[in-house]
């Protein structure tokens, strides 16, 4: 008879033990900030999964974006302020806010939910650290300072008190790490909590002189310990994230998140949205085919060299004949606009090969003819950054796609060019940004050269919020915003009429 020891039939391995299934816990929040140390259990809806997974990248991307623009730490609060409002809010406990739970519950499980669609390569992990650390700093910052003090004690790192008696020895030392007068340095030494750690641990503060070393430890006061609740929170990430790597395979055989996960991570090159505008004309704008011409200032790179090529050729392929459609039908062209535009730009045919081998395609793209879900949806809706620069790439002599990806550097140099812009730093920007594959964002650095003047005007006259000025991410997005930039004078005066009507 085979005796069981029930007690090591419990133990697991503990080289196994982070790939154990976990049990269900309800999760409480205590802090709004968060080192993300547990994984969630509780079960949410492939909705929730998805929508929170991508509300919290937009937020990352955002952030990735102020990187590049080298903006402040000062500019990126205030830039980010209304877009966290927007997709991730997180209020204080102070707050009694009645949303508390459920906004700290959609920023757990958003974390973990891109925690596993960016660990599968170094390059997602390292950006994805990168741009957690840049958001758990914003809020850290932030957060009130009596909150944010029971966060860290929370934490149980291993800091080392500094005594009183150790204090009072090292004064005259620990004072030079104060800018302070003279007079007030002892005694500020006394006043301010201190803790002793490794100096290798906060090479930021040892680098700026900002802490006292002896014996290989580093003194830090108080206010400079944010520095250490950082480098913590990046090295316990990186280390998950790790793990996470080699726990991925066992997601392989769930074929419900493997395909959400995919397009998260493709994502990542240029944040996925939807054009909301779609199908509808902006106010002002003369919509029409015969004035596509005069528009096509206004279009961004792609939509550009598409209507360049169509001009030229008379004619596009297939790909770039959808794209296209796709992109007039959502800055308003209606589709008797939109045949008469093709049918004038396809000029070296007959009206009976248009009808017969054209005519149908741009009316399944508006939903007019096709499946009986085509019909429901009103159509296919236009391309995002994020599926032009996944999708199928170009071949020979056609014209779609996203030219910062898709063209040789000559190429995308003459193409820029002719549209306008000779800025050697701009140039070599954009180099730089397609040489490290932020498309997107060479393609926001052309927008703001090209709208310069207009774009600050639109800041300092309040016409336009920094949550309507965040990175764009749609060709449709580009078109309306360059269109209302170069037509302020009127959405300036709509303004003050609603100022008006609001104080009447």
């Amino acid at each position: 008879m085979n005796r069981i020891d029930i007690k090591r039939t419990k133990v697991l391995d503990h080289r196994k033990k982070q790939f154990a299934d976990p049990s269900y816990k309800d999760t409480e929040y205590p802090h709004r900030l968060n080192f993300y140390s547990t994984p969630p259990t509780a079960d949410i809806t492939l909705e929730q999964f998805e929508q929170w997974a991508m509300d919290r990248l937009r937020i990352l991307a955002e952030l990735e974006a102020c990187s590049f623009r080298n903006k402040t730490p000062a500019e990126t609060a205030v830039h980010m302020k209304p877009l966290l409002e927007k997709y991730l809010p997180l209020d204080s406990t102070s707050s009694n806010s009645s949303e508390l739970n459920i906004q700290r519950q959609r920023d757990h499980y958003s974390h973990f939910i891109l925690r596993l669609a960016f660990a599968s390569t170094e390059d997602l992990r390292r950006r994805f650290t990168r741009v957690e650390t840049m958001l758990f700093r914003l809020r850290f910052q932030a957060d009130d300072s009596r909150e944010r003090a029971a966060f860290v004690r929370s934490l149980n790192l291993d800091w080392e008190p500094v005594s009183e008696e150790e204090k009072r020895e090292l004064a005259p030392l620990l004072a030079t790490t104060i800018g302070f007068g003279h007079g007030r340095r002892a005694q500020q030494v006394m006043d301010e909590e201190w803790c002793k750690v490794d100096w290798m641990r906060v090479p930021d503060l040892t680098e700026g002189r900002k802490v006292y070393i002896r014996a290989g430890k580093a003194y830090v006061p108080a206010r400079e310990q944010q520095s250490m609740v950082l480098n913590a929170y990046t090295k316990r990430l990186e280390q998950a994230l790790e793990l996470t790597s080699r726990a991925l395979p066992r997601l392989d055989e769930d074929d419900r998140l493997t395909p959400i996960l995919d397009h998260l991570s493709k994502s990542f090159i240029a944040p996925d949205a939807s054009y909301t505008g779609s199908g509808t004309a902006i106010d002002g704008a003369e919509i029409t085919a015969g004035n596509m011409d005069n528009l096509s200032q206004h279009f961004p790179m792609c939509m550009s060299n598409l209507h360049r090529s169509l001009r030229r050729d008379a004619h596009l392929k297939h790909f770039g004949r959808l794209q296209y459609t796709l992109f007039l039908k959502g800055i308003g062209l209606n589709l008797e606009e939109c045949l008469i535009f093709w049918r004038s730009s396809f000029r070296n045919i007959t009206d009976d090969t248009f009808n017969k081998d054209y005519r149908y395609n741009v009316q399944h793209a508006y939903g007019q003819v096709g499946g009986d879900m085509n019909r429901r949806g009103g159509g296919y809706s236009p391309f995002s950054c994020q599926k032009i620069l996944t999708e199928r790439a170009p071949g020979s002599g056609e014209a779609h796609g996203c030219p910062y990806r898709h063209f040789s550097l000559d190429n995308l140099t003459a193409l820029l060019r002719a549209s306008g812009v000779t800025d050697r730093g701009v140039l070599q920007g954009v180099k730089e940004d397609t040489d490290s594959q932020k498309f997107h964002m060479a393609c926001n650095r052309v927008f703001e050269h090209l709208h310069h003047t207009e774009l600050k005007r639109a800041k300092d006259d309040g016409i336009m919020t920094a949550a309507q000025l965040d990175t764009i991410v749609h060709p449709n997005e580009y078109f309306k915003r360059s269109y209302q930039l170069k037509n302020m004078d009127g959405r300036s005066k709509q303004k003050q009429e609603g100022d008006i009507k609001m104080e009447g």
